[in-house]
Formats: structure tokens, sequence, C-alpha cells
């Protein structure tokens, strides 16, 4: 029996063919990059060793824009984490974000884990409805509808539930939002009709295994400092992070550019000829017009409605994952668009995560305050 030769093993078994070996590690590359790309959670927590080692931003320089150049084109709220945003003409906001803005959150009821739409991209067809009624004790309802073909009933849940609801739920206090994080609380909710299906049981059938849907608990979840801003204290309730996404609706007919000249190549579909890029993709919260494509990337702070309005600090550019590639209005998730798009375009942006590609930027309101669409954009301070 001859020895081994050891320096050519790898070729010995696949048969002297090395063009094999190299499929093989390609593919197994490209797996791990979606892998990580799909599976996006936030960077790791600043401490006081990593602050002494970041670089400090330098300032660009640049003038602000003109005020009543930049204006709010759309506002939309994600009542329920991952699930369909609804567009309104105005809305409250406070340092945690927009009022009704991901309250609620979906959970594998085994785990206790936070459901989106990066693992069930089905999740976008659920449409919550905000009915708001100041009258109530609970605010209003949460009208939730899940689509026709599905099977499932749609139910109601308390908007804003009352502490004398909330006596009669159950508490959690630990929802896992993302591994390494401490975890949350919050209360299953029960349907706002005596009788009805509970929300658990409904989402259940419709997730094809037990799930309940979650209203934030009481507890405040402090989130991440970031690179530019060290000492950043704030919270937030089922955000991935941040309390709001702002970002100019310019910054799609950006990527649409960058797409047409790609159709046919690198699993870009062909429909992507002429197709639209839906803003609704990119989930944001405020979405601006007339300053140009990623104009946001030169913010640090503005206020929205006049000059004395509270300010709104751009604490990091938003980096991105695989859920723009899920498709609002069918669910289902494009095997390119927009993701392959901007990573050739949109990365390194970020100081922390330069592998990851951003659009748009995360935002922390100073205090409580009012935007509605139509309102000026004033820029107090760039980069």
């Amino acid at each position: 029996m001859s020895s081994l030769n050891t320096d050519n093993f790898p070729l010995g078994l696949l048969g002297g063919k090395p063009d094999l070996i190299y499929t093989g590690i390609a593919t197994a590359t490209v797996a791990v990059l979606l892998f990580y790309a799909f599976n996006r959670k936030p960077a790791a927590k600043t401490t006081d060793s990593t602050k002494d080692n970041k670089s400090v931003r330098v300032r660009s320089g640049k003038m602000p824009p003109q005020a009543g150049s930049i204006k709010v084109s759309k506002i939309l709220i994600h009542p329920i984490k991952s699930c369909r945003g609804t567009s309104v003409q105005s809305a409250r906001y406070t340092p945690k974000g927009i009022e009704n803005d991901r309250r609620f959150c979906i959970i594998d009821a085994a785990k206790g884990r936070v459901i989106t739409a990066r693992e069930v991209s089905k999740m976008v067809l659920i449409s919550p409805r905000i009915q708001a009624d100041e009258s109530s004790p609970d605010g209003g309802l949460l009208a939730v509808e899940l689509p026709e073909d599905s099977g499932c009933e749609s139910f109601s849940v308390p908007l804003r539930p009352s502490e004398e609801t909330l006596s009669t739920w159950t508490l959690l206090k630990d929802i896992i939002i993302w591994p390494g994080y401490d975890p949350l609380d919050g209360y299953i909710c029960q349907s706002s009709v005596k009788g009805a299906p509970s929300p658990s049981d409904v989402l259940s059938k419709y997730f094809g295994k037990p799930v309940h849907l979650t209203y934030k608990g009481p507890l405040p979840r402090a989130i991440d400092a970031t690179h530019d801003f060290p000492d950043l204290k704030a919270s937030a309730y089922f955000q991935d992070m941040y309390p709001l996404l702002i970002l100019s609706e310019e910054n799609v007919k950006a990527v649409e550019q960058e797409i047409r000249p790609l159709v046919g190549t690198q699993g870009i579909n062909d429909r992507w000829g002429d197709a639209k890029v839906m803003i609704e993709r990119f989930r944001p919260n405020i979405v601006l017009s007339g300053g140009g494509a990623f104009a946001e990337d030169d913010w640090e702070a503005i206020s929205i409605g006049s000059a004395d309005a509270p300010n709104i600090t751009l604490v990091s550019k938003c980096t991105r994952c695989l859920l723009p590639n899920v498709d609002p209005e069918t669910g289902e998730k494009d095997a390119a668009v927009p993701y392959k798009v901007i990573m050739k375009f949109r990365k390194g942006l970020d100081p922390v995560e330069k592998m990851k590609p951003c659009i748009g930027c995360n935002a922390v309101p100073q205090a409580e305050g009012i935007v509605s669409v139509g309102d000026d954009v004033y820029v107090k301070k760039m980069w």
C-alpha cells in the first residue's frame, strides 16, 4: 500500500481536479456571507476600551441645505415588528420613536425569541391598522388582518392597553430580541372582543407553530452607543435597535439606476429592467425629499416642522441585511435585489461594520414632537 502524499492530499481526494476545490471553497464562502447578511444583528456593545481606540470622524465642512428645500414626503408606522407598515399624514414622536411604532412583536412561544421577516418573509403580509380612539381607556384598537388565502381570521387588540387591561395579561420577562443582549419584557396580548379566538391562536395557525403577539412591557430597553456617539444614552421598544429610521426618497432612485445595467447578471431578474424599488422595502419611519440621494449621510442633527422643534440626532448609518429583498406586496424574497446591488456602492460607510451596505440613518429624538407630511426639514448640524 503506497504512502499518502500529504502535499497533494486534497487533489487526490478529488481525482486531481483543483477546479472542484475552488468551486467548493467559493460556494462555502458565499453561503457563509449570505447567512451573516441575512441574520443581521447589531454591532457589539461599546465598552470603555473600544471608545479609546475609535477614530474621530472628520467633519466635511459642507454647508447645510437651505431651509425649505427638504420636506417630509411620507411617514410610516409599523405597529407590529416586521409586519406591514401603514402610511399616516401626521404622528407624534418621543425619544423612543414614532407613536405606536413597533410596540408589538411576535415571538416563538417555545423559545421566547422575537420572529422577524428575515426568517419568515410572509410576515410582511400581516396588516395591522391603527384605529385610534382617545376616549377609550386603551387608546383605541389595533385591527390585524391576515391574507385572505391563509384561512386565518382577523382580530383586534387594545392599541395602548391600560394598566387595568394589562393586569389581566401574562407578563413575560425573558423575550430575546438579539443573542447576547439582556432579555426584554412583554405582555401576551388578548383579543379586544370577549370570546373571540386569541391572537396567539390565530397567529400560530398562520406561522404553523406556537407563537405569541406581545406588547412591550414597562422596563426600559437601553440601546447601544454608536461610533460617533459613544456616550449615547437612549431607549427603544421592539425596533432592531434605534428609535427612528430616516431616509431620502431619492435613495431608491439611485438604487434603481444601479440595478438597470446589471439586469440579467448575478441573479438579477429581467423584470428589474423597469420595476420600481418600493421604499417600504427599507422600512423607514420618516421619508424625506428634496435633498438628493443619500443626503442624510452628511447630517448630524435636524429638526422637523420648525427650527425650534426638538432636535433629532442621526446617530449612525443603518447597516442593511437581506430583509429589503422581501417584496412588501407579495412576501416573496428576491435572490439579488436590492442587497447585491447596494453591496456594490454602499458598503464601507459604517466605521464599525465596513462590509455591510448602508441605506438611511438611525436617529434619536431629543424630546417629544409632531411630524407631518409636508413639513420642512431644518438641518441643524452637518458632518
